[in-house]
């Protein structure tokens, strides 16, 4: 099979870098620059004594795309690991949404049936709209979004993807 029959595949990958300004955006440039997509970032210091900071990608490509984008981030100067999630095995993913939907009588009733059922908190919520909080993986996001568009979506918050591996795995 060649290469541009290879299936995409999304990937997570975590990255440790040095907590240091431009770090993220050399990180984005080598993206960018060869036309690689993101489909979810997400960054946060982890470690404040060593200012070391996490990255979280999600992005998609064939495995050989794949591998060049792992072996790229590794030779930035202040990437400490690269390690791709998704090659591990079952790694731990979650993500946050904030999602406003407005609505009047059993819109209303439906909305929190199913904010229930998704175990999703209301946050704000006044006699014309809720603020939804839900957590979980990205598919059961994606779930509760498709359901709530027809009850009264408005908009949506989300952070991208958070995500560690499993065991004594980095």
């Amino acid at each position: 099979m060649s290469a541009k029959q290879e299936a995409l595949v999304q990937h997570t990958m975590s990255i440790l870098v040095d907590n240091e300004p431009g770090v993220l955006a050399r990180v984005i440039g080598l993206f960018s620059g060869r036309g690689y997509n993101i489909d979810s970032l997400t960054v946060t210091e982890t470690e404040h004594e060593a200012h070391v900071s996490r990255i979280t990608i999600v992005t998609t490509g064939t495995p050989v795309t794949i591998d060049q984008i792992k072996a790229q981030l590794e030779r930035l100067v202040p990437v400490h690991t690269v390690v791709d999630l998704t090659v591990l095995g079952q790694s731990l993913e979650r993500e946050l949404a904030l999602i406003k939907v407005s609505g009047k009588g059993e819109m209303r009733v439906e909305a929190l049936r199913l904010a229930e059922a998704f175990r999703a908190r209301v946050v704000d919520a006044s006699t014309e709209h809720f603020v939804f909080e839900i957590t979980g993986r990205t598919s059961k996001l994606e779930q509760f979004i498709s359901l709530m568009k027809p009850l009264g979506l408005q908009s949506i918050a989300r952070t991208g993807v958070a995500a560690i591996s499993r065991g004594k795995n980095a």
